[in-house]
């Protein structure tokens, strides 16, 4: 069933003429109706929905998903991950599902309801389920983001993180996801548009972007706005973007100090709580439906837009124009113009900004990359005035203190008896005799019995105490300290998903103690293996279960071929190579 019906079938939704086109849909039912639902959740199978899903929720409801009711049903699905177009034909480019695990799924059926809440339990929403199917997440991943390359930060989400089911359904909404953080910025796409009218905004350019603005991005906006006539929406995307990415809180900070490097009255900022896919062209053509739900009228579309950079073997994703070339070819039926436009760079010669298309054969350019940034900022040298403004270089810099140790997190996987804990406490002692930073210690045993106490050795109880580790040494690592991990983590997708949320933060370096198994058998003092073998112990590593062994760990070492100082040693070679300690 498709979820686009028609304003007398849309129910919870409250419908919205956009002023540039197409229908606004608001999911959020009226405050007596939401209150009775509310009461009513309690009794219903729930859900606590995730970053992502939580953001996929909030822009349904508000309309910015329009024409969306809710989370795609199969042959919305089918027809989104094949053509960019829903059941109806609506052109739609990115698949807006809800996943949940197999368990979860079991319980349920066409007609069920299941509410949805955040990570503290508050009701949302509630979906009734229209549809359970279980997708093919390769084929999807190589249709939407045209690879599988698990370099790619959306297709690593869909292939390692994402649950085998999806649902789909409407959703009735019973109130908003709580945000305490720049109220004043978060706008809906109605009060944006009441916000616009109310000031005789009626051409308005939307400019997206998930990093700090600095002059190259101010004159490229400039020019854009002035391009069309018209005024300039900055909307970030403040929900979730690419790891390692500066977080949401600096980014705006450095948004606002821009704002009065624009003409008065010209510039609007305004928050979108998007999870972004990195999806390139795909998801160009989704943020300009996006825009054009939020009442802008043309939509900047840069080099490369919502590129996640290079694959596996050093090669880009996506061509620097393909999103540029693929909006244009819809753009009669997307309802808001594009403004193509090239990088803006620095020519020495005639100290100002250019388009790239601009430049001449004898021009001098200067360009300073997110790496060089990083460097001028730990290093604490000068960033150039021709870069960026001293109030966004400010706030950048208290973010990242000149010389501030950089958190990382050390993370041994092997076979039980390999020596992970043996070499953990030899790199911890090696480390504390040299240096005074702050070192956790997360060991296998020790989070089962506190951390994790209650999980089993199901796959899925497994990959949940790795992702509970990851999670913690997230935390220590956001905060510059030394994590040390030192659990089994027999999984490939598990280490995965506590690498990328270490490395939202800081360093992960995978230590892989590759000792033979029959060593690790002779060193086992509880006799854990012969147990195994004689079947008293069911899913046990290595001999009932299975250890995916890391293709491409930062550090491979047979735990059985030296002592553990001379591996600790090894060790620390390779922090102090990648500067992560001092030497």
């Amino acid at each position: 069933m498709s979820l686009t019906a028609p304003a007398a079938d849309a129910g919870a939704a409250d419908l919205l003429i956009a002023p540039h086109g197409g229908v606004l849909k608001e999911l959020h039912l009226p405050p007596q109706e939401a209150e009775a639902l509310k009461q009513r959740s309690g009794s219903l199978p729930a859900l606590d929905l995730d970053t992502r899903q939580l953001c996929d929720l909030e822009l349904l409801l508000s309309g910015a998903f329009s024409p969306l009711e809710g989370f795609l049903c199969r042959a919305d699905y089918n027809r989104v991950v094949e053509e960019m177009r829903l059941a109806d034909g609506t052109l739609w480019p990115m698949p807006i599902t809800l996943d949940v695990s197999e368990a979860f799924s079991a319980g349920l059926s066409p007609g069920s309801e299941v509410v949805l809440r955040d990570g503290q339990g508050v009701p949302l929403a509630v979906l009734e389920v229209q549809d359970i199917y279980w997708p093919d997440r390769l084929h999807e991943a190589q249709r939407v983001f045209g690879t599988s390359d698990r370099t790619h930060p959306g297709v690593a989400e869909l292939l390692d993180r994402t649950g085998p089911v999806y649902l789909g359904g409407r959703v009735r909404g019973i109130q908003p996801p709580a945000h305490y953080d720049f109220t004043e910025l978060r706008d809906t796409p109605r009060s944006l548009r009441a916000w616009f009218a109310a000031n005789g905004w009626s051409r308005i350019v939307a400019f997206q972007t998930r990093n700090p603005m600095h002059r190259a991005h101010r004159e490229l906006t400039l020019r854009a706005a002035r391009q069309v006539g018209a005024k300039l929406l900055i909307q970030p995307s403040v929900g979730r973007t690419k790891p390692g990415d500066v977080d949401h809180y600096t980014r705006v900070r450095c948004y606002r100090a821009l704002l009065p490097q624009y003409p008065e009255g010209s510039a609007r900022l305004s928050l979108l709580p998007l999870a972004m896919r990195m999806g390139g062209p795909r998801e160009a053509l989704w943020h300009a439906i996006i825009r054009k739900n939020y009442g802008a009228s043309h939509f900047i579309v840069g080099r490369d837009h919502a590129g996640p950079g290079k694959d596996a073997q050093g090669r880009p994703f996506y061509g620097p124009f393909e999103a540029q070339q693929l909006l244009e070819r819809h753009q009669a039926e997307l309802g808001i113009r594009i403004v193509p436009f090239p990088a803006m760079v620095y020519v020495v010669n005639r100290d100002a900004y250019l388009p790239a298309d601009e430049v001449g054969l004898d021009d001098q350019v200067r360009d300073i990359s997110g790496t060089e940034l990083r460097r001028h900022l730990h290093e604490g040298t000068e960033i150039p005035a021709w870069f960026s403004f001293p109030e966004v270089v400010k706030i950048l810099r208290e973010r990242h203190p000149a010389h501030a140790p950089r958190g990382f997190a050390l993370f041994f996987t092997g076979l039980s008896g390999a020596g992970k804990s043996t070499l953990a406490q030899a790199v911890v002692a090696q480390l504390l005799e040299h240096s005074s930073r702050p070192v956790t210690v997360l060991d296998g045993d020790e989070v089962r019995r506190h951390l994790s106490r209650g999980l089993g050795f199901s796959r899925e109880d497994r990959d949940a105490n790795v992702t509970r580790i990851g999670y913690v040494a997230s935390e220590i690592v956001r905060h510059g300290g030394i994590a040390v991990c030192a659990p089994i983590a027999p999984y490939a997708s598990a280490r995965r998903e506590a690498r990328a949320l270490v490395e939202a933060h800081g360093a992960f370096v995978e230590i892989h103690v590759a000792t033979p198994l029959e060593v690790c058998e002779a060193r086992d003092r509880k006799g854990l293996y012969a147990q195994a073998r004689a079947g008293r112990i069911a899913h046990f590593t290595g001999i009932s279960d299975p250890y995916e062994v890391p293709e491409n760990p930062e550090l491979r070492l047979d735990g059985s071929a030296a002592d553990p100082v001379a591996l600790a040693r090894q060790i620390l070679a390779l922090l102090r190579n990648r500067g992560l300690i001092g030497g």
